[in-house]
């Protein structure tokens, strides 16, 4: 490692620490030609995947667009703030977990509505029927007897 103070390559590790949480490493080192100490960090480096649209294009995944569709959804709904950070979260550390370079928007859509379900059944409602196109009340009657019949094999009970 390059020592910040005189450019020096001969520097050493003299202290190596995780953090409380686990995902970083906290080290010391000391250059070897100015004597000087200074601290680095170590952690994994994930990239969320390209998010492929039904048109074929390509985007950079961006947890403000998704943040901004929770918001829509749930316009004038009683839900915390809180509530929706922690489900923007899981939805994109399991985008980050799945290694994938590429993701249907598709999928990230069914993981929305997997945490609208959760969270107001009426955000759900109108979430879908955005995101599934719906052209008449049939279509909300289905989405609505879904709801009535509970949770289903598959669904996340977190």
């Amino acid at each position: 490692m390059k020592c910040p103070f005189c450019g020096s390559l001969d520097t050493q590790v003299i202290d190596s620490r995780a953090n409380e949480a686990g995902d970083a490493i906290r080290r010391r080192r000391r250059c070897a030609a100015c004597d000087k100490r200074f601290t680095t960090w170590e952690t994994a480096e994930l990239r969320p995947p390209q998010i492929v649209k039904t048109n074929g294009t390509r985007e950079d995944f961006s947890e403000t667009k998704l943040r901004e569709g929770f918001r829509r959804a749930l316009h004038k709904r009683p839900v915390s703030t809180e509530l929706v950070d922690a489900a923007v979260d899981r939805i994109r550390q399991r985008l980050l977990t799945l290694g994938e370079r590429e993701v249907p928007a598709r999928e990230v859509g069914e993981l929305v509505m997997t945490e609208l379900k959760k969270l107001d059944k009426i955000a759900y409602i109108r979430f879908a029927s955005v995101y599934k196109s719906f052209k008449d009340p049939d279509d909300f009657r289905d989405v609505l007897e879904d709801l009535a019949q509970g949770p289903q094999a598959g669904d996340d009970p977190a």
